[in-house]
């Protein structure tokens, strides 16, 4: 192995790789260590049987994790150094001599589904064996299937297209490609915004209108003091895949709605719903989504713009095992790379995110009551079994949300 890539590539994928474990590791101890007694903050509100349950249900998802790290660093050196990229690229150009377009969507595709079948595995056991034992699984096989076909036919339908317009522009809009196709890309993803509350959510799941109106009173009470004008107001039947309870905004300009799942509102009492919206609100209200949009959108366009540069390089293409060097099969290799890559930068983006949860606590405690939104929290980390004690550099480097007791500790001095 004498191309110089080729080592910085294993290096960065074994540092990578070792961080994720370790990472892991540190997480298992530090929650293990703590099981035996509910941090003080949440003496007098989860007793110690829902917090060992939630201690034990961190621990088998991080195991499942530190098995995924291990099997994605497998399936990467079997594609690239291992040949397997420049082995399918080659068959499919005996199928499909002279058409590069679809010469590339047809390796991508395949290398998409191999790593979709490989993982499949796992994902049955996370669902059916994990979340099964904790008691949160309501899924059934057949939901299963039926869920996994619609996600096909739903990729097919819309990915296909968009990757063969991909791998056009790279061939036929000259040394600009890059932008070009960053600027379908943007469009594509303000499409699926639209699209995805009234088209493709309702083709998983069931929404219905609220219907509690002692809550419709309330949640229409935060929007008018919130400023806020939702085109739906749905309840969503989460409860027939999982037993966990979330709300989210989906869609904007007409297609806007809110949602709750069903178990959300069984649990919560109407003022703790309430402050959970007004927590949502805060996102919609403080800009949040839309910074996170730019965020992407920059992103791409920073590795669109890197992938332009590395397209004439023979070094990128021969580092990752693969002789065949046209876009296409370019455009793959930085699909495949760019996470190992781009891996730690992960505690930027966490950071960023919690950053953006206390903010809209922050706003929530000014349109609803703080006690509220601590109580439907609590209640939250108690029926989706959530660590209250996770490792410090683990929650650093993943978590999206502050800690519990950080969280909970700064609302209740607000």
């Amino acid at each position: 192995m004498s191309n110089a890539f080729a080592w910085v590539f294993l290096a960065a994928l074994a540092a990578a790789t070792v961080t994720r474990l370790w990472l892991a590791q540190r997480q298992m101890r530090h929650v293990r260590a703590h099981r035996g007694e509910v941090p003080p903050t949440f003496a007098a509100t989860i007793p110690l049987e829902a917090h060992q349950k939630a201690a034990d249900y961190t621990v088998a998802k991080v195991k499942l994790g530190m098995i995924d790290a291990l099997l994605d660093a497998a399936v990467l050196l079997v594609l690239t150094l291992g040949g397997l990229v420049q082995w399918l690229a080659v068959q499919w150009d005996r199928v499909l001599p002279g058409q590069p377009v679809w010469h590339g969507a047809a390796l991508i595709v395949s290398v998409f589904i191999l790593q979709s079948a490989i993982g499949l595995p796992l994902t049955l056991y996370r669902t059916f064996g994990v979340e099964q034992r904790f008691g949160f699984n309501r899924m059934t096989l057949k939901l299963f299937v039926v869920d996994t076909l619609k996600g096909i036919a739903l990729a097919a339908a819309l990915g296909i297209p968009l990757l063969l317009l991909v791998l056009w522009l790279m061939s036929a809009a000259g040394a600009y490609w890059w932008l070009w196709v960053w600027v379908v890309l943007v469009g594509f993803s303000l499409f699926m915004q639209l699209i995805i509350p009234t088209f493709i959510m309702p083709w998983f799941n069931k929404f219905s209108p609220l219907q509690d109106p002692r809550l419709v009173e309330r949640v229409e009470k935060l929007l008018a003091r919130c400023g806020f004008r939702s085109h739906g107001l749905y309840v969503m039947d989460g409860s027939k895949r999982s037993a966990h309870g979330n709300a989210f905004f989906a869609g904007f300009g007409a297609s806007k709605r809110i949602v709750l799942f069903d178990t959300l509102v069984e649990r919560l009492a109407p003022t703790e719903v309430e402050a959970v919206l007004a927590h949502e609100l805060g996102h919609y209200k403080l800009n949040h989504i839309k910074k996170r949009l730019v965020i992407s959108f920059a992103s791409s366009l920073a590795g669109l713009f890197i992938l332009g540069l590395l397209v004439a390089q023979p070094w990128f293409y021969e580092g990752l095992g693969v002789q065949m060097q046209t876009l296409p099969v370019a455009l793959l290799l930085f699909m495949l790379v760019s996470s190992t890559f781009g891996f730690f930068l992960s505690p930027l983006a966490s950071l960023f995110s919690r950053k953006h949860e206390f903010e809209a606590d922050a706003y929530a405690t000014q349109h609803a009551q703080a006690a509220d939104l601590v109580e439907a929290l609590v209640k939250l980390y108690k029926d989706n079994a959530a660590t209250l004690t996770p490792d410090p550099l683990h929650s650093a480097f993943y978590d999206s949300h502050p800690p519990a007791a950080i969280r909970i500790t700064r609302l209740r001095s607000t």
